[in-house]
């Protein structure tokens, strides 16, 4: 999935804009998690075009000193992940320092960027908007994100430069190691490959190494996608953080199954639960991997038993998925958690017969039919898998835009009950027969 971008000095409005372009309820980060701040990162989609959109400014911890260091590294690491650059500025303010300097950076660039001048929403602010075009760049686009107009256009523009990718068969499970920088990503991938990668120290500077190894021992063999290639000052946390998000969305992208890491010793967090969303809404196959659980104290009988409860009830309402306890220091339980990945890749890829998916499911729909809806009555006559590289399922009926979301679920709940798709999202389509 293509990265676009939102980058600029604070209190220009580019959360405003984010949201606009996510939509609220594409967000990401759910509600009810209590989670609002943490809005860093979301798909769109816009001209039939899919794509993940940055705020950068989400990942600036606000203090002043390293404010403008932070907003010329999210810059560069923008310039370096995205496809697509938005620069946003603001009519109020004019041109500053920082905004030049940002500018500067981008100009240098060999990534498409497009200038946002935000707060446009006057015949006054339109005359001063027009000193923003000295800054060199010849898509510049007036909006005003707080009332959305203007942001057609930006977006009519940016979607030109982004590309969608039909996701191709792979011969071999692609699997990803996502998960926050402190989950121990780098250890379990050392572990695997039984080679010390180094891959975050505290050199300065940055290289990107992202190596994707074939795997090929112990009679498994798969495409291991190594996100953990960064070398980055370890001391700025924010970096690696918004690195690792940028990361994450590649390598989901790429991947068949995730593998997302959590730290035994730390709650399930907000990014932790964006990185599984961002999986499922990919459709990608998911194991949820607890490392470093040979730290958890007092280990009583049912502890893994209630952690394990509290992990599935964070990630409901997707939550049949394959939960492994691991330590890679100890070097506990790796390969069963390579082991639960296979499971799901295979679960991802089964095919189900037409006839014996009618078989299950037409005497499941007559068990429960369809609720009615005003007045409507809705039947369902015929289902069937639809060739796609993840489990989707077309359900043929009378009035498919009148079918309620829960009857969705209790289907969704008797494919899952019937055949094995533990790890893997399934999609639900209803057409006109």
């Amino acid at each position: 999935m293509d990265i676009v971008a939102i980058v600029g000095r604070p209190n220009v409005g580019k959360s405003t804009l984010f949201n606009r372009l996510i939509g609220e309820r594409q967000s990401i980060v759910d509600d009810q998690s209590g989670v609002t701040r943490d809005r860093q990162y979301g798909q769109s989609h816009w001209n039939g075009k899919e794509f993940a959109v940055v705020d950068t400014g989400g990942f600036v911890r606000n203090s002043d000193d390293v404010f403008e260091a932070a907003i010329r590294d999210q810059v560069e690491i923008a310039i370096e992940e995205a496809t697509v650059i938005l620069f946003m500025v603001d009519v109020t303010t004019g041109i500053t320092d920082l905004d030049e300097e940002v500018a500067q950076m981008l100009r240098r660039a060999e990534k498409p960027v497009l200038l946002a001048v935000n707060k446009v929403d006057n015949n006054q602010r339109q005359l001063e908007a027009n000193e923003f075009w000295s800054l060199g760049f010849e898509q510049t686009f007036f909006l005003s994100s707080v009332t959305g107009s203007g942001t057609g256009d930006l977006l009519d523009a940016a979607v030109e430069y982004i590309t969608n990718h039909e996701e191709e068969p792979n011969e071999l499970m692609q699997l990803a190691i996502v998960g926050q920088p402190n989950a121990g990503k780098s250890s379990f991938i050392n572990a695997l490959l039984g080679e010390e990668r180094n891959i975050v120290t505290d050199i300065a500077g940055t290289t990107r190494d992202t190596i994707n190894s074939h795997y090929n021992k112990y009679g498994k063999e798969f495409i291991l996608i190594d996100t953990a290639g960064i070398r980055k000052k370890a001391k700025v946390h924010e970096n690696l953080e918004y690195y690792s998000v940028m990361r994450a969305i590649r390598a989901i992208e790429k991947a068949d199954v995730c593998v997302l890491m959590i730290d035994a010793t730390d709650k399930v967090e907000s990014q932790d639960l964006a990185i599984f969303r961002l999986a499922q809404r990919n459709n990608k196959g998911i194991v949820i991997a607890i490392n470093k659980w040979d730290l958890v104290e007092n280990k009583e009988t049912n502890t893994a038993r209630d952690y394990e409860a509290e992990v599935r009830r964070r990630f409901a309402p997707f939550n049949d998925v394959p939960v492994v306890f691991m330590s890679v220091t100890e070097k506990q339980r790796i390969m069963k958690t390579i082991e639960a990945a296979e499971r799901v890749y295979a679960n991802r890829t089964r095919r189900i017969p037409t006839s014996k998916l009618n078989d299950v499911m037409l005497p499941a729909i007559e068990r429960y039919s369809p609720p009615a809806s005003r007045g409507r009555v809705i039947s369902i006559k015929f289902v069937s898998q639809l060739p796609l590289a993840y489990p989707a399922f077309a359900f043929f009926c009378n009035h498919p835009q009148h079918v309620k979301d829960s009857y969705k679920n209790y289907l969704e709940n008797q494919l899952r009950e019937n055949f094995d798709f533990t790890g893997v999202p399934i999609t639900i389509f209803f057409r006109q027969k």
